[in-house]
């Protein structure tokens, strides 16, 4: 059973922007806001906010607003950032590298556990203060430490067999930046895609739009 039942993906997806920007007001010592004040930080409406807060429960005073602080720990028990989920990173490449030095794992939930690669002149090297590992010790790696979730940073050609080696040793939830779709060939797993190529091709659409609206 889920903690939360019916609760839409926009609404979801919106929970780390509330809790970055709380995060941003508590370094700048401010201790409440209210609902309009929020808003106009965030650029969505005070009816949006308490409407999206309200999924979760009553979180601010009338009169008073909300308690940064406490929104800002509330919201993070909500997303689970109070958990530690046990994470592998596979592909050390560019883009693994990447995601290993200047990702904050541990203040959003999980510990990086293990990196792997099949290129020999990387394995053994050392990244974040792990040695990477050959991807031919994977299985034998997760049979001896508790395994939550991998992250893939690997060529679209290599993702199909890697997932079906993680599938097979029981692992089922995702941080996919491959673009191999995997939830059509499992549909009984948790992934969340990164397709940085379809961000900056909304970017570039956005703009041709914009400048497209200015020339009429």
């Amino acid at each position: 059973m889920h903690r939360y039942q019916n609760i839409s993906s926009p609404v979801i997806k919106r929970l780390p922007r509330y809790y970055r920007f709380l995060g941003e007001l508590l370094d700048k010592g401010v201790t409440r806001i209210s609902s309009r004040e929020l808003s106009s930080k965030m650029g969505l409406t005070a009816s949006q906010i308490r409407q999206d807060l309200n999924c979760f429960g009553g979180f601010g005073q009338q009169g008073y607003g909300y308690a940064v602080e406490s929104l800002y720990n509330e919201i993070g028990i909500i997303l689970g950032l109070d958990h530690s989920y046990n994470a592998i990173l596979i592909g050390a490449g560019n883009l693994g590298k990447a995601v290993a030095m200047h990702m904050s794992f541990e203040k959003r939930g999980f510990r990086l556990i293990g990196i792997f690669d099949n290129d020999k002149q990387k394995v053994g090297t050392v990244v974040r203060e792990l040695t990477v590992t050959d991807l031919d010790e994977l299985e034998n790696f997760c049979k001896d430490h508790k395994t939550d979730a991998a992250i893939l940073c690997v060529p679209k050609s290599a993702a199909p067999e890697i997932a079906g080696r993680l599938y097979d040793i029981g692992i089922r939830n995702y941080w996919n930046f491959s673009h191999y779709d995997l939830s059509v060939r499992y549909d009984d797993i948790i992934v969340e895609n990164v397709h940085l190529n379809d961000s900056l091709m909304i970017l570039c659409y956005r703009i041709s739009d914009a400048n497209a609206g200015s020339e009429e």
